[in-house]
């Protein structure tokens, strides 16, 4: 068999395995705890900063929530650690691999240096844990409310499926 044919049957393989899609985002929060959350102009409620990965440029989910912070909210800051990854099932879509990275506490004048991305985002605010339910879908709701967890207790990264624990890891 020649090495032609070999790459060949490997790409053909690996165009018939089925797709994930993956998307990063950052939780930036201000010294009273409130978390930053963007108003997107093409789907109901909100949402925080971030987007989806373009693998296809060999970007990482880091450097996706990165870029995604900038282009949305016109800050460039470096990311702390991975607070939440969840597997996120979804009707008329492939499942969507979700990362979830600190952005830090942002200063007041952090704050007033965002410049929202006028193309995609309506406007931003700062809300309360207590009102994320408010804004938040369900599901990215309870992955930010994880995420929070681990940040309060200082903890790893939590593992989540459609925003809770997977059955079996609750303690």
């Amino acid at each position: 068999m020649s090495e032609n044919s070999v790459d060949s049957e490997y790409a053909d393989y690996i165009a018939g395995l089925p797709r994930v899609l993956a998307a990063a985002a950052a939780l930036f929060r201000d010294a009273e705890g409130r978390v930053l959350l963007v108003e997107p102009n093409y789907r109901p409620g909100w949402g925080v900063p971030g987007g989806t990965v373009e693998s296809d440029t060999g970007e990482s989910p880091r450097e996706a929530a990165r870029r995604e912070t900038l282009e949305e909210i016109g800050l460039d800051l470096p990311l702390g650690r991975l607070l939440a990854v969840d597997w996120s099932r979804g009707p008329g879509r492939p499942p969507i691999v979700m990362h979830l990275y600190d952005g830090g506490v942002l200063t007041e004048r952090r704050l007033g240096s965002i410049r929202l991305q006028e193309s995609e985002l309506l406007s931003w605010r700062m809300v309360p844990r207590t009102r994320l339910a408010e804004f938040l879908p369900p599901q990215l709701a309870a992955r930010v409310t994880a995420a929070l967890d681990v940040l309060d207790r200082g903890e790893g990264t939590v593992e989540l499926e459609d925003g809770v624990l997977p059955r079996g890891t609750e303690g």
